[in-house]
């Protein structure tokens, strides 16, 4: 089976999000975790006694996928589920001191990735590259998280 031609400045940019989602993935491997609890475990570090809907619409899965993902990682003893004080029907969920350890190093990972991605270019080449990515960018629609 003959590789694949990337010819395009397109597909070449997929490429670099491939192998940057892949080299995310191993890192989420790693811990034993799927990227929707990855995300979830870092999202409650920045957002402790979120909501189980509200997590549901930061990972935009159903209530049933976020009640099964926290199950998992309640079991792993990674997140805790607390009854809200005001209304006993609402959980507040915590990312436990081991969850956030867990997940700790991911920014500084993708980061050395980066650098990894880039060490052929030299400091002007980044510079400019980052300098058309913007340019590209600045008329294209903002990603939401709806």
């Amino acid at each position: 089976m003959n590789e694949p031609e990337f010819t395009t400045s397109l597909e070449l940019l997929r490429w670099v999000g491939w192998a940057q989602m892949q080299a995310g993935m191993e890192w989420f491997r790693e811990r034993e975790l799927s990227r929707e609890q990855a995300f979830a475990l870092g999202f409650l570090e920045q957002n402790p006694g979120s909501s189980q809907r509200e997590i549901a619409e930061m990972t935009r899965t159903s209530a049933a996928s976020v009640s099964s993902l926290l199950l998992g990682l309640e079991k792993r003893g990674l997140v805790e589920r607390r009854t809200d004080a005001e209304s006993a029907r609402t959980k507040r969920v915590f990312a436990t001191p081991e969850g956030i350890a867990l997940i700790q190093g991911f920014e500084p990972a993708m980061h050395a990735l980066e650098e990894t991605i880039l060490a052929p270019l030299d400091q002007s080449e980044r510079d400019a590259f980052h300098d058309l990515l913007v340019k590209i960018t600045s008329v294209l629609p903002r990603p939401s998280r709806d």
